[in-house]
Formats: C-alpha cells, sequence, structure tokens
C-alpha cells in the first residue's frame, strides 16, 4: 500500500487551541494548546480520568469542546460532524462487523464513499497487515490480534489525515501486546499518517511514540520524546507515572564548578546544575533505579566521582531474570529502589550492608515543594497532582 502521507495529510498538523471540556461542573480538560505534526506519531499518556480520552474524542468528532479549537491543517473542524472529519478512529473494542467477512468490513468505509479502486485498496491495506490470506475468513475466526488488525486496515484504508488509537491494544495478552507494539510503529512509519495513540500503558507510549504528552488533571504535565521525559522529568508526577523513580529531599548546599552540591541527610551529594528544574534551595532529587549500583560496605575507589550514600541495608531482593530488584533502606528511613542487571553475579541477601552508588549526570533535582508520591502507581489507581 503506497503513503498516502503526501497526497493527503502532508502539511496538515492536528493543532489545539485552549480547548476545554466540562462536563456540569467537572473540568475534564483545561484549557489545552497541542500541535502534533503531519506524519508523527503521538501518545496522550496518562491515568484513567486524566482528560486524555476526552481530547481523543473531541477531535474524532464525538465529544464537542466547551471552549476553543481544532484545526487540522487550515481546516476549522471544532463543531464538524464526525463523518465529515478527516479523521479515523481504532477503538479497544475493535468494533468489527461480524455478519462480513475480512474484506468487506476493510472495504465498508470506501463503499459508502463510492470508491472505484475498492479491491485494490483493501488488498493493499490488508497485505500491509499481513491479513491478505485470510480476506474471506468472518471476525469470529480470528484472534484477538487479528481483529485488531483489521480494525487498523480499515482505518488505513480511508488515508485519513490523522489516525486516533483510543487503548487499542488493551484487551491483547502481553506477549501479544508488546508485538503489536512494534507493528503499530512499522505500519506507522510505512503508511506515514499522523497517529495519535491514547494509553495509560507507559511502556507503549515509549514504545512507540515519537513524542509523548503527559496529562494529569486535564492539563499536559510535560511534552517530549521518551527519552526526554524519562530522562529529565520535571515534575514529581511525570517522575514517578513514567517509569521508577527515587525521590529525597535535599538542600542545595553551594557549587561547584558546574555542578550544584546537595546536603542530603547530612551526606554530600553533586548534581550538574543544569538537571536542576526549580530554582529553589530545597529540592527533590531523583535518580532512577537502574542508574543505582550497589556496592560493598565502605568500598574505597581512587579518583571517585560518583555519588555515594553510605550504610543501606537490604531489605528485599526480588530475582525477576532480566534483573534482580532490590529495596534498600537508608539511614534516615527511606527505602530506595535499585535495579540490577542480571550479568551472572548474583543476588545480594536481605540484611546485607551496602553503599549506594552512582554517577552525579543521572541526578535530576525538582521543586521541593512538590508532592513526592504524586503519579505513584498502586493497585486503587495513580495519585494525582492537584489542580489549582
Amino acid at each position: 500500500m503506497d503513503s498516502p502521507a503526501d497526497e493527503t495529510s502532508g502539511g496538515r498538523d492536528l493543532r489545539l487551541d485552549r480547548v476545554t471540556k466540562r462536563f456540569g461542573e467537572f473540568l475534564a480538560v483545561d484549557a489545552l494548546s497541542l500541535t502534533i505534526p503531519s506524519g508523527s506519531f503521538f501518545a496522550l499518556l496518562g491515568p484513567s480520568g486524566c482528560g486524555k480520552t476526552t481530547t481523543l474524542r473531541m477531535v474524532a468528532g464525538l465529544e464537542e469542546p466547551t471552549e476553543g479549537s481544532i484545526h487540522i491543517g487550515e481546516e476549522d473542524v471544532t463543531f464538524a460532524k464526525p463523518y465529515k472529519r478527516p479523521v479515523n478512529t481504532v477503538f479497544q473494542s475493535y468494533a468489527l462487523f461480524p455478519h462480513l467477512d475480512i474484506f468487506e468490513n476493510v472495504a465498508f468505509g470506501l463503499r459508502r464513499r463510492g470508491s472505484k479502486e475498492v479491491k485494490a485498496l483493501v488488498e493493499g491495506a490488508l497485505e500491509l497487515v499481513e491479513l491478505g490470506q485470510l480476506a474471506r475468513r468472518k471476525p469470529a475466526q480470528l484472534s484477538g490480534g487479528q481483529q485488531q488488525r483489521v480494525a487498523l486496515a480499515r482505518a488505513i484504508v480511508n488515508e485519513p489525515a490523522v489516525l486516533l488509537l483510543d487503548e487499542p491494544l488493551g484487551a491483547l495478552d502481553l506477549k501479544l501486546r508488546r508485538q503489536m507494539q512494534i507493528e503499530l510503529k512499522h505500519i506507522q512509519t510505512e503508511v506515514g499518517l499522523t497517529f495519535v495513540h491514547v494509553t495509560h500503558d507507559q511502556e507503549e507510549a515509549m514504545t512507540m511514540a515519537d513524542t509523548i504528552a503527559v496529562m494529569n488533571g486535564g492539563r499536559i504535565e510535560q511534552q517530549g520524546s521518551p527519552g526526554d521525559l524519562y530522562e529529565s522529568p520535571s515534575t514529581t508526577f511525570v517522575a514517578n507515572f513514567l517509569g521508577q523513580s527515587n525521590l529525597v529531599r535535599a538542600a542545595v548546599a553551594g557549587t561547584a564548578g558546574e555542578d550544584l552540591l546537595l546536603d542530603v541527610h547530612g551526606q554530600r551529594l553533586a548534581m550538574p546544575a543544569a538537571r536542576r528544574r526549580s530554582g529553589e534551595v530545597d529540592l527533590l532529587i531523583g535518580v532512577r533505579p537502574e542508574k543505582i549500583r550497589l556496592a560493598p560496605a565502605g568500598e574505597v575507589q581512587s579518583g571517585d566521582a560518583e555519588n555515594v550514600v553510605p550504610g543501606g541495608v537490604v531489605t528485599d531482593a526480588s530475582f525477576t531474570g532480566v534483573s534482580t530488584q532490590y529495596l534498600v533502606r537508608m539511614p534516615w528511613g527511606q527505602e530506595l529502589m535499585v535495579f540490577a542487571q542480571n550479568t551472572g553475579g548474583g543476588v545480594v541477601a536481605p540484611g546485607t550492608t551496602v553503599d549506594l552508588r552512582w554517577d552525579p549526570v543521572h541526578t535530576f533535582g525538582l521543586d521541593g515543594s512538590g508532592d513526592e508520591r504524586a503519579g505513584v502507581q498502586h493497585d486503587e489507581g495513580v495519585e494525582p497532582v492537584p489542580v489549582g
């Protein structure tokens, strides 16, 4: 299937300008402004209730904004009917017609538009999702992953300017979901359409998206590439929601060249000044668990430029195959996480006294007045940041 991007969606960025949506007294989306470049794979990531699905539905025309405007290229689609927008949506539920075979499911939209190239377009779309040989089967004869591919082909064949994906992999098991993540990214690259993917799954967003917008409380907390968001979160919510972080209270005690010197419970640590996201003296400094190394207590290294926090005690060690995940209780009572890659060195037993070591460049500094638990995922959901 040839890429339709140049012919149908070239230069047609999706723009949201101060889009707001209220349901009675509830503010679901709060003055959201966003530009999604044509041909990109963009993810709206956040917990349930953050406003991401409502945003998607407004782009699709399934909800009307209370305020603001939505443009695709130069076209104002804010109040356009769904079928008059150059947009298609792939839902988690697939929404296939059970009485039609796969070919006719994919052809449905083309036939309604009176296309004269139904056969060629449908065959091209099915080949793209590797289902050409199953064209005459019914949906009930396919697996969940195959049905999802059919739903994707049905959306792509209409060559929309924007393809919306609403938790499209949520109904699949873990192994198939990971396989489909790779396939979706490949398909997006192949066809060159703008994909806007709504998900609560951080791994899904990071695997596929060029750009991620992390949403919370109807607003965008931070937007950027997966690498930028993970390595340099700007808020505690992003630090905790996108991966896991150790956040520790610290005070700026001085400078040394391009580094800040930090007082962390009586221990002197360093951090590049450029990694500081707050001008306050009191910070929450963060370091990702896989950046930390467990070392024997009191280990001395010549020319040591690492941050070293001594006196930790391993309280838990969970071997997961790829790595061992440790909890280490620090002298001030806080437990920190450490992920150690499985390189054959064995597991450090609980009760062992250790030092924690990491390169100062892996430290980031956030506003010390923030809630260090914001965005932490647990069985009941995610702890939000209050919206004022």
